[in-house]
């Protein structure tokens, strides 16, 4: 009655299950990893101190940013520069820009500022003039790890569609740190903006997705599974049926 799975088909079908069922399973135990890391990485971050509790520090001490210094107060000297506006940003639920000035550190490298956020329509304040020293929450430029792209293509002038060294390379002639800090304290006009999350660290959609994708390699595992008794059922209710001379 079973003869029928020494047939080339049912060979090809039994190698095929025996083949997806474990794919399936390493598929989805990899993406419960990935959320579990996601999780250990957020509860990790809520019990690190406050960062603006810390003394700030300077900024090459703190660079590269990784989830360890994202967020960390950042201290850096120099001149105010070049200024630019970054449209579409919400705070508190309202749209307007963050206003970004380049300040020109004594080691000659351009340090991207945001030094608040400014509501739609308004205008944006002169930065001072003069050296200065400023401190403010390290942050990751928004395409790190990513492909550089100039994100101020097809916007006007004096304005940035990122906050990144790739964004910046085609409209400043200065070096530019591949990092940008937020000011604890911004100037009258402009509120501060708060740091965002180290990358990784937040249970954000992306971090859920990881779960649904779990869920769904083990669906697709029950399924093959389903499939593949469904089909032996089929085999057997024909090989009945043939040899009663159905």
């Amino acid at each position: 009655m079973y003869r029928f799975l020494r047939t080339p088909r049912w060979w090809g079908i039994n190698v095929f299950v025996l083949l997806a069922i474990p794919f399936c399973v390493f598929m989805g135990t990899w993406q419960m990893g990935k959320f579990e890391d996601r999780v250990a990485s957020h509860q990790e971050a809520e019990r690190r101190p406050d960062p603006e509790a810390r003394p700030a520090e300077a900024l090459d001490s703190l660079l590269p940013v990784d989830q360890e210094t994202s967020g960390r107060i950042a201290r850096a000297s120099g001149r105010f520069g070049q200024q630019f506006l970054v449209p579409g940003r919400e705070l508190d639920g309202r749209s307007g820009a963050y206003v970004l000035t380049l300040l020109k550190t004594d080691g000659g490298k351009a340090l991207p500022v945001v030094r608040g956020w400014l509501p739609a329509g308004a205008k944006a304040p002169a930065p001072p003039s003069g050296e200065v020293t400023v401190t403010g929450a390290l942050q990751a430029s928004e395409n790190a790890g990513g492909k550089g792209v100039n994100a101020a293509g097809g916007l006007p002038e004096g304005q940035l569609g990122m906050i990144s060294a790739a964004s910046l390379v085609n409209v400043v002639q200065d070096d530019v740190y591949d990092a940008w800090i937020t000011l604890t304290h911004s100037p009258a006009g402009l509120t501060p903006v708060p740091p965002a999350a180290a990358a990784g660290t937040s249970l954000d959609m992306k971090a859920f997705q990881n779960l649904g994708y779990t869920a769904e390699w083990f669906v697709f595992a029950g399924f093959v599974v389903f499939m593949w008794f469904r089909l032996l059922r089929r085999e057997l209710e024909a090989s009945r049926d043939a040899a009663l001379g159905l």
